[in-house]
């Protein structure tokens, strides 16, 4: 494989100015689990807001609320609304909803599930600069009282924003609306800046301010209840300090950090400081609190990220009978300033999440801290905006409102290395060259972009409209490598607000997906002779989604706190012939489609086939499928109309496929390796002649090529379906999730995207991370790394293992062994936990325990242990292993059926497979991956982690960069083996990475032993 890494596709990350968790850490210390509604809005610079899932710590970006020109996410906050009740008296919980500021008088409310805003709110006053929401109550279950009377008792959250004028607003989100109610604070006639604010219980407000002061507001009436100043500004600074922000420790203390670089602590009874901390060298931005108050963690313009603990006062010393608190650590985790953090504190999960100017998402230990290693997360998209055009050497890059293609040149001719083996020239004939560069003039930022893969169009789609691009060569003298022209679509079409768009790989269909996440095609029908060169046909063809098997069980209840945003489709695909198309949403539920029929440009566009059921004949199976959703004439309804002689129709066997664990990562379907899809898109001579019933016949077969689908979920699990007959395929069987290697396993980074490599007899496919690249042979049946029975660090080990709980070891020396389990272990949704011997600071994790003065018997106690539920000899054991040796067995026995051979003979096969790390990667702008001759297996596995900050990788083809850019589109010529005419064998990729240090950031605060950057 040749790889051309790049670094000049620009991409710009945005600062992350705010950060909010949907739910508050739980009131007990560190109790409960996560909930399974858990998410992390990110507010970036460019407007965009990013919502994360935590998921058991994989950090999967599940979708974006996008912003536009001007415009920017400096606070955000959630808040859930009472709980609801059915006629049967079942109660349900509250709709989650998320609520936005960014330097202007609005508060806008923005709907998850279609990504945009929802309302707005704003009033005769400032600029807003801070929001808080009122802490959560539940609703009250007896009568009510004197006190629930008054609305400010009201089960609904109410919002407090401050404003630059020093005015302090109250906001109401009753009725599912959000309005004014009251002004509790008027503008100060200094004009400070309300700079943080936070609600200590149901009816206080803290706000810091602008001017050295603290104040404390009764979000009843707005009386001033006291006003806690910070006195004088240090020598040399300015007068007034900033207090960037203040939260509320439990129990009722304050908390502040301000712009002195200090963390002030306040008591919350009689508003005295209590204790006063320099623990950073510039101003404090936020801060951020565990769930049992133990804990504060703060974070600055210094970079640095303070831990600090609470512990109790010695007797006689001064505050006797209280506490103290002591910075327990430091440490630069960000490579600029540190502006927001948001903390989740659960027996579960304890992280606190951090990020700034630098663009990337820190994830910290909150429970675990020193115990286990922070987390940096890429702010590069999980979902690559990158794509290319492999036939036209073209690849296009999008962000904002702007999208840039490159055209890469054709690559040298193959050399033979004196080995055997066709390697490349590392060097380049030409530079790659930007062919066209488009500013797309609208408001909003591009939500999505399509190259078809003949590089004849472009399809761009923001939250509000479509537009839709021609590239064609430049005209003689012109200087330009491309010419760019609008096409004109259907005004219905243009108009179409469009979350994401795909062009088939034919180039002939065009899907769109709607923010309410609707599925519609349009037809693309290429006209050489007409000026334009391309048409759109008005007549767009809707596909109805099917239920998930959870909604579809009897009984089953559809309220959620997200609302339909676990039905937002967030991945598409088309399979490689066009036949089907296959969509994917955060719920793990796969909808599939496939396209019926031949293409007949005389047939006419727009038909509706309302022919009898009784005559469709080929789709009898399809028919007795809607039959059970509807009625007749709904099944017409969803049949759709026929286009050139085709119609999509819903997979007759969708509801036969599983809905996955987790939402999908990617879905990619395996190349054709035969014919091109033209041979199957053709009618063959068969004539269908029309009744009094069909005036209007068309053919109702479906040649599928190629129907199987790789899905890999956010949880890293992967599968291959056979869409066609709805079940596993047989690798899939054969080779589950437990039989991948470790290596991939227990990558953080998830996985962005993939490209197949099939020429010749390969069957390989290539994931990549944001910093890991991985092949898998689908040619070979993969070895796990481990095997029952066969465990690496030998059988004294595997014995250990397999020992009963409560059992008492003679000595310590295998515990040490366990450090790389620990490892290996569920962590608290950070990194990986730091192995014992490593641990820079620690008092052990081991104790040994013996009865009376002899240390014979003693027993070796792991402190970082659940205990044993049981200590008698007839103690549960631990049955992962009898698990995993069952999944082996199965397993061999799917692979000895596979094969038709003896026992013995998968094992045998298995242990030859070579399973290595990639050598070192130059730093050449290409390379060449290939077998060794005199190697008697191929590798069935390779993982390179030598890339960083991977925006995406697209492949090319092997073929000079200089063919025309004809108006021709769909098929590309191909040979008796499946290959495109013009490669060379060998598959040509671009890995385009945008490393940290490449990014234009605004200075930073310099320390006295750092040279200026």
């Amino acid at each position: 494989m040749d790889v051309h890494r790049c670094r000049f596709v620009p991409y710009p990350p945005s600062a992350i100015n705010a950060l909010a968790f949907s739910h508050p850490s739980p009131g007990s210390a560190r109790g409960g689990d996560v909930p399974d509604d858990l998410r992390l809005a990110v507010g970036r610079a460019n407007g965009d807001i990013e919502i994360w899932n935590p998921l058991n710590g994989a950090w999967f970006h599940e979708t974006t609320l996008r912003g536009g020109k001007d415009r920017s996410i400096e606070g955000l906050v959630w808040t859930q609304d009472p709980p609801e009740h059915d006629d049967a008296d079942r109660s349900y919980p509250g709709k989650l909803r998320l609520f936005s500021i960014g330097y202007s008088t609005y508060v806008t409310e923005w709907d998850i599930a279609t990504g945009r805003p929802t309302r707005h709110s704003g009033g005769n006053h400032g600029e807003i600069w801070c929001l808080a929401a009122q802490p959560r109550r539940a609703a009250s279950k007896g009568g009510v009282s004197g006190a629930a009377r008054d609305r400010d008792a009201s089960p609904c959250q109410k919002l407090a924003a401050g404003c630059a004028d020093g005015a302090v607003v109250l906001l109401s989100t009753e009725d599912d609306d959000l309005r004014f109610e009251k002004l509790l604070a008027p503008p100060s006639a200094k004009k400070a800046r309300v700079l943080s604010i936070a609600f200590r219980d149901q009816t206080t407000l803290v706000a810091g301010c602008a001017d050295s002061v603290i104040r404390i507001l009764d979000a009843r009436n707005g009386r001033l209840i006291r006003s806690l100043s910070l006195g004088a500004g240090p020598v040399g600074a300015p007068r007034d300090t900033l207090v960037w922000t203040v939260k509320i420790v439990p129990g009722g203390d304050i908390v502040s950090g301000d712009s002195t670089g200090e963390v002030r602590f306040w008591d919350g009874q009689t508003y005295t400081l209590r204790q006063r901390l320099q623990c950073h060298q510039a101003d404090v931005l936020d801060l951020e609190v565990s769930a049992d108050g133990q804990t504060v963690v703060s974070g600055g313009m210094d970079r640095r990220t303070a831990v600090y603990k609470r512990s109790a006062a010695r007797k006689g010393a001064a505050g006797a009978g209280g506490s103290r608190w002591s910075t327990m650590a430091r440490s630069r985790l960000h490579s600029h300033d540190v502006k927001a953090m948001a903390a989740f504190d659960s027996k579960a999960m304890s992280v606190v999440v951090s990020g700034g100017l630098d663009t990337n998402l820190v994830v910290t230990p909150l429970g675990e801290y020193g115990r286990e290693n922070h987390r940096k997360i890429s702010s590069l998209p999980q979902a690559p905006a990158l794509q290319s055009a492999p036939a036209r050497r073209l690849v296009v890059s999008w962000w904002n409102r702007e999208v840039w293609v490159w055209r890469f040149a054709g690559s040298p001719p193959a050399i033979d290395d004196g080995h055997g083996q066709a390697s490349v020239a590392f060097e380049m004939a030409q530079k790659p060259k930007l062919a066209a560069r488009i500013a797309v003039k609208t408001e909003e930022n591009i939500a999505s972009a399509s190259l078809s893969e003949c590089g004849t169009l472009l399809a761009v789609s923001t939250a509000s409209e479509l537009r839709l691009f021609r590239l064609g060569p430049p005209k003689p003298g012109d200087g330009r490598e491309l010419r760019v022209r609008k096409v004109e679509m259907p005004e219905h079409i243009s108009k179409r607000a469009t979350r994401q768009v795909l062009f088939s790989p034919d180039s002939r269909w065009l899907c769109l997906v709607s923010p309410e996440s609707g599925v519609a095609l349009a037809r693309v029908v290429m006209e050489p002779q007409s000026p334009r060169g391309v048409r759109i046909v008005p007549e767009l063809v809707k596909l109805a989604r099917s239920k998930p098997r959870s909604e579809s069980r009897p009984g089953a209840s559809s309220s959620s706190t997200l609302g339909a945003y676990e039905r937002s489709i967030s991945r598409v695909v088309f399979s490689a012939d066009t036949r089907i198309l296959v969509a994917g949403d955060l719920s793990g539920h796969l909808d599939s489609w496939v396209l019926e029929g031949y293409e007949d440009m005389t047939f006419g566009e727009g038909r509706v086939d309302d022919s009898d059921d009784s005559d469709d004949g080929a789709t009898t199976a399809s028919s007795a499928s809607e039959a059970s959703d509807g009625s007749r004439a709904d099944s017409r309804r969803r049949r759709g109309p026929v286009l050139f002689g085709q119609r999509w129709v819903a997979n007759p066997s969708r509801k036969l496929m599983p809905d996955l664990p987790a939402a999908p990562l990617l879905l990619s379907f395996r190349p054709l390796r035969g014919p091109s899809s033209s041979a199957a898109s053709k009618q063959d001579g068969k004539i269908i002649h029309a009744t009094r019933h069909n005036p209007h016949p068309h053919s109702l077969d479906v040649p599928v090529v190629e129907d199987r689908l790789f899905v890999m979920t956010a949880d890293h699990q992967a599968f291959e379906f056979q869409m066609a007959q709805g079940n596993l395929s047989a690798w899939s069987r054969r080779n589950p999730t437990s039989c991948f290697p470790e290596r991939l396993l227990v990558c953080k980074d998830r996985a962005m995207g993939c490209i197949w490599d099939a020429a010749g007899a390969s069957e390989r496919i290539w994931l990549y991370g944001s910093s890991w690249l991985c092949m898998i042979d689908l040619a070979q049946d993969l070895s796990p790394s481990r095997q029952p029975g066969n465990d690496r660090r030998g059988p004294r080990h595997e014995q250990r293992r397999k020992r009963k709980r409560g059992s008492k070891f003679d000595d310590d020396d295998d515990d040490d062994d366990d450090d790389e389990d620990l490892v290996r272990a569920h962590t608290s949704g950070a990194g990986s936990r730091i192995p014992q011997s490593e641990l820079r600071v620690s008092l052990g994790r081991k104790m040994r325990k013996f009865e009376g003065r002899r240390p014979s018997g003693a027993e070796i106690i792991r402190l970082d242990q659940a205990p044993p539920p049981s200590t008698s000899s007839q103690a549960p054991h631990d049955d992962s292993e009898d698990k995993t040796t069952a999944e082996w067995d199965l397993v061999q026995a799917r692979r000895r059926a596979a094969d038709n051979t003896s026992a013995d003979a998968p094992s045998e096969l298995l242990a030859s497979q070579t399973q290595t790390q990639g050598e070192a990667l130059p730093a050449n702008s290409a390379l060449t991956f290939h077998e060794d001759a005199g190697a008697s297996t191929k590798r069935a596995f390779w993982i390179t982690h030598r890339y960083r900050s991977i925006l995406g990788l697209v492949r090319l083809d092997g073929r000079d960069a200089q063919d025309d850019m004809g108006d021709t589109m769909g098929d590309v010529t191909r040979d008796k083996t499946g290959n495109k005419t013009g490669d060379r064998g060998v598959l040509e990729v671009v890995v385009v990475e945008r490393p940290s240090w490449d990014l234009d950031l605004p200075p930073r605060l310099q320390e006295d032993y750092e040279y200026a950057v």
